[in-house]
């Protein structure tokens, strides 16, 4: 059996992270995520599964989120009884984000039905039991563990630096020849908060499949976010503002937690209140509390206290009614609540009250992808949809890219150069089209024999 790799995901668009590898005697994904944008395309997406999950022997993933996990629930929906294999961390993650992902679909579906729009693409992909039910198949595998996935068929993980638990996946196969494929999965920043940086494993490879988000930009250092978001707080809180940031619940509203404790504690932000309205953000904390032997021990605040989730400012939102409390909040306070692209959760609410006020900022610390709300409040839209309803923006927006959990340009050209090589074949993944192209070339200048940018539905032979 000649081994065949098939992009059903994340190819020539950045979210549905899934690529299947027939290898071995088996057919395994790597990842099975959610595609995210306009609600009509990425269901039909979504709902159509490109392969029979009855057939599928096994998952490898490679972090929780949702762009990377959140079809799992929908393959075991469909049949699909094999492993998960993850670490031990993103198998924890995961035990709270897709019952989240699924709490979500089922309230949108029940809102857009009081509202009288009810429609194929309002119907949830999948029930709160399929998401249950994914965490019995999920086994955890440690960083550098080989582990056999079939007779032939060999993978560990290593550190990807994104977030808490993310893993690059070192595979190797041993028939009908030797062949080893790297899947980067999202490749992280050095010298981001609390967890490792990445370690990508050296040697030579034969077939990379490697992300690209911001293969065609530069971020600010994280050092220098972290004092531009000291400036933003102090100066939206002396004139009586709210800080409005959407927060993807898991990795990032936990470095921002860190971020302003390490503000707080210099002196360097006012004393105001902060809230974490997010219920799976809360219950994300709690597992980032549950897994410290994977931060970083070099960072000054993990070495100076074991409680760097809680300080006197933070207060964590899990009721409702308290949520909805901070809609009539006065006085200064930051907001941080998910979904990170705007598309659902309380932020949408907070989105709908506050941004019509000058005072307040929508701050944005992370991706947004196309045809999001999160992507047209970014590119400075006036007037923007919010629950059906035209909603008029007087509130700043701003854009601090040094909290991306997503390695840039050069950072994706270092880690390239620490595989060392030489690279027979790269696959140019999770990019739009001008990242993924910029991606393409930094691999043939980094002397990779062949790089392609597949197409969804495309398969190639290895």
């Amino acid at each position: 059996m000649t081994p065949r790799l098939t992009f059903w995901g994340a190819a020539g668009q950045v979210t549905g992270s899934m690529h299947v590898l027939e290898a071995a005697g088996a057919r395994i994904c790597l990842d099975a995520g959610l595609f995210q944008g306009r609600r009509k395309e990425t269901h039909q997406l979504n709902a159509t599964l490109p392969i029979d999950p009855r057939r599928v022997d096994a998952v490898i993933l490679s972090h929780a989120h949702i762009d990377h996990s959140g079809r799992l629930p929908l393959l075991v929906r469909h049949g699909f009884h094999g492993p998960i294999y993850a670490t031990p961390a993103t198998r924890d993650l995961c035990a709270v984000m897709l019952p989240d992902s699924a709490h979500i679909q089922q309230k949108d579906a029940e809102y857009l039905a009081r509202k009288g729009k009810v429609g194929e693409e309002s119907e949830p992909l999948y029930t709160m039991a399929d998401a249950l039910a994914v965490q019995n198949l999920i086994v955890g595998v440690p960083y550098r563990r080989p582990l056999y996935a079939r007779k032939n068929l060999v993978f560990e993980f290593v550190e990807a630096g994104h977030i808490l638990g993310s893993a690059t996946v070192d595979l190797r196969l041993s028939e009908p020849e030797p062949h080893r494929l790297v899947f980067s999965g999202d490749i992280g920043r050095s010298n981001l908060p609390i967890i490792r940086d990445p370690a990508p494993p050296p040697g030579p490879v034969n077939t990379l499949i490697v992300e690209s988000t911001y293969g065609d930009k530069t971020h600010e250092t994280v050092e220098d976010a972290e004092s531009r978001l000291g400036q933003m707080v102090t100066r939206v809180a002396e004139r009586g503002g709210k800080i409005l940031i959407p927060a993807f619940a898991v990795g990032r509203t936990q470095e921002l937690v860190y971020s302003l404790h390490a503000l707080r504690r210099r002196q360097a932000i006012p004393d105001i209140p902060i809230y974490i309205d997010s219920p799976m953000a809360v219950n994300a904390t709690d597992v980032f509390r549950l897994h410290p032997e994977v931060f970083d021990r070099d960072e000054w605040l993990v070495d100076e206290t074991d409680r760097l989730f809680d300080f006197p400012m933070v207060h964590y939102v899990r009721d409702v009614a308290e949520s909805k409390r901070l809609n009539s909040l006065t006085g200064p306070a930051v907001i941080i609540s998910a979904s990170g692209m705007c598309e659902s959760g309380r932020i949408l609410h907070h989105l709908k009250n506050h941004i019509g006020n000058h005072r307040n900022l929508v701050l944005f610390v992370g991706y947004q992808a196309s045809h999001t709300l999160g992507r047209r409040l970014k590119e400075g839209q006036r007037i923007v949809k919010i629950f059906g309803h035209d909603v008029e923006r007087h509130a700043d927006v701003e854009t601090l890219e040094g909290y991306s959990a997503h390695a840039d340009r050069d950072e994706l050209r270092d880690w390239v150069r620490q595989i060392g090589g030489p690279i027979q074949r790269a696959f140019v993944v999770h990019g739009e089209p001008d990242a993924a192209e910029a991606m393409a070339t930094i691999l043939n200048q980094e002397g990779v024999g062949e790089v392609v940018v597949p197409k969804h539905g495309e398969s190639f032979e290895l």
